[in-house]
Parts: structure tokens; sequence; C-alpha cells
């Protein structure tokens, strides 16, 4: 297996992957469908071994990492990738493949097809759940039944995030980049709650959103994993008490952002195409549905707040 590699806030495993959590706003869960909404910087990621004294002994024993979380906060997954070396990658959510709903311990598959091509795929924010779109992921405390793994499992004993990566076959893909024309060289390098401590991911607001077939043919992949990591949720208390920290501040809600005039973003996606939503995914409850006393709020987001954007521009706005 390969060796994991943590850069400050990122996440490396091999030659060809890494990446990152991205802070961000979490959409109301109101019915409505939204625009990517933009990220505030990334979340610190830590070695569950370095505090192992204060953290269960399985989660040093396997080498995973952990990120503080406010309970119904939310984030993304922001991919890096080689375009001319790319990966097939795996996300899980408390050991349910996010487009899927099948169990992580099942193999890679095409039909359907359960993981994602990186860097094709920029970004990832929520479980594949309805056509053209996700369901966003949003921190909620485990042993109340109303996380993505509790909804399918009808248990809730891993919470967290896994990613599993997938090299490509030998031969398949160059090992080295290309050489590419001067003049195109810069356009190339533009960078592509509660007590409870354990948190998980359920499924909040619906948002635009792809996810891409994959254009190489699964023949391109190795069937069994390259390398796997597991990333623990441990809400602000928790997260304090372990690291002798305080935790990030949390974001600005929806609302108040989109009432400054601030942008959200559109990929300009329109020639790509997308993965039929999965049956299991679409029928978890989401966090408004299971709050029925807390009714959501709509947000107005008007059509010129809205940005088009390709490659890294989300990430640094």
């Amino acid at each position: 297996m390969l060796r994991k590699i943590t850069v400050h806030d990122t996440l490396r495993l091999g030659r060809w992957f890494s990446v990152a959590f991205q802070r961000t706003l979490r959409i109301p869960d109101d019915g409505r469908e939204y625009p990517l909404p933009p990220g505030f910087g990334r979340f610190p990621l830590y070695r569950s071994r370095q505090f192992a004294a204060q953290l269960p002994p399985a989660w040093s024993a396997s080498g995973s990492l952990f990120i503080p979380m406010y309970q119904k906060e939310a984030l993304w997954l922001a991919f890096e990738g080689r375009d001319w070396h790319p990966c097939a990658v795996r996300v899980g959510v408390g050991g349910v493949d996010a487009l899927t709903g099948e169990p992580w311990d099942s193999p890679l598959s095409s039909h359907p097809q359960n993981y994602l091509v990186v860097p094709d795929q920029l970004w990832l924010d929520g479980i594949k759940a309805s056509e053209g779109g996700v369901r966003q992921f949003v921190a909620l405390p485990l042993g109340l039944g109303h996380t993505i793994e509790g909804q399918l499992t009808g248990e809730e004993k891993r919470g967290g995030l896994q990613l599993r990566l997938y090299e490509a076959r030998p031969g398949r893909f160059p090992e080295r980049a290309p050489r590419r024309p001067s003049s195109n060289l810069a356009a190339d390098f533009i960078p592509h709650a509660g007590a409870r401590s354990a948190l998980g991911f359920g499924a909040g607001g619906r948002m635009r959103q792809k996810v891409y077939p994959d254009a190489y043919g699964f023949e391109s992949w190795e069937s069994e994993p390259a390398g796997e990591v597991e990333i623990h949720l441990v809400n602000s208390r928790e997260f304090q008490r372990i690291t002798g920290q305080c935790p990030p501040s949390s974001p600005i809600d929806a609302a108040a952002y989109s009432a400054r005039g601030l942008p959200w973003f559109e990929l300009d996606d329109e020639l790509q195409g997308d993965l039929a939503p999965a049956s299991a995914l679409s029928g978890v409850k989401s966090t408004a549905e299971l709050d029925l006393a807390h009714a959501e709020t709509p947000v107005e987001v008007k059509r010129e707040q809205i940005s088009k954007v390709s490659r890294r521009r989300r990430a640094d706005s």
C-alpha cells in the first residue's frame, strides 16, 4: 500500500493524486437546487498517531487522519491530479460508497460506476442522489441514526470519510509529463454537535454538480487499490480537548453570504456527461426531513451572482 503523506492541509496519496478538504457554506435543505457554494479555506489535517493518548486506539493503529468540524458544518473535496496520468478514486462516507450507496468493501465497478476519475473530476460536494446534482456533505453526530451510514446500514460505527485510490495499469498513461509548446505552459500549470465526539456525514441541501462517467474505460485501472486512508471527524469541543487548540471559526451562513451579493459558482461543463443517481442514495432522508421542527429558510441567489468557472478558481474565491 502507498504511504500517506500530509502536506499542511493537503493529503497526498501516491505520485499522481492529492485532495484537500474545503470549508464551505451549508446550503439550505429546502428542496431547491443551488449553485456551488464557495470555498473558505482548507480544513487542517492531523495525524491520529500524534494524539494517540486522547483518541480511540483503533484510530492511531490504522494510521488515520482527523479534521475538526462543527455539527451541521459542510465540506467539499478538492481533487488534484495530472491530466496526462489520471487515477480512479472511490469516496466513502461511514463505509458507504458516496456514488452508489453500496458497502465500502465492494470491489471497483463500472456498472454502476462507483469511482471518480481525477483530475477530470475537480470536486465532489456530496452524495450522488439526484440527476445532475448531489446532496451536500453535512457533519452529524453518530448515534442518532441520521447519517447516511445509519440510514443505509442500520448502524453508526464508522463515521468519517474514506478514500481509496486505484492506479492505472502499467503502460496505460505516460510516467512523465509530455513536452508542450512553450506558448501553452502558463495555461497548463494553472492549479487545477452534541456531546458525542465522533461525526459522520448526513445528506444536506441539493446543488448542481455532475459526476462524470469514466472516459478512459474500466480496463484502464488496476482491480486492487494502491492506497486507502480513513479521515475521522471530531466535533469542535473534542478537537480542543484533544489538541489544546481552538477550532477554526464556523463559516458565515448562506443567507448572510448571499445577501451581500457575494459569488456562487457553476462549472463550465455542459459537454460532460453525468452518472445516473443511485437509487439507494436517492432514498436517504435529508437533514431537514429528519428535523421537522426546524424548517430551513430558502436563500435568494441572483443570476448575476453565479459565476461560470473552470479548473481551480472556485477554491481561490
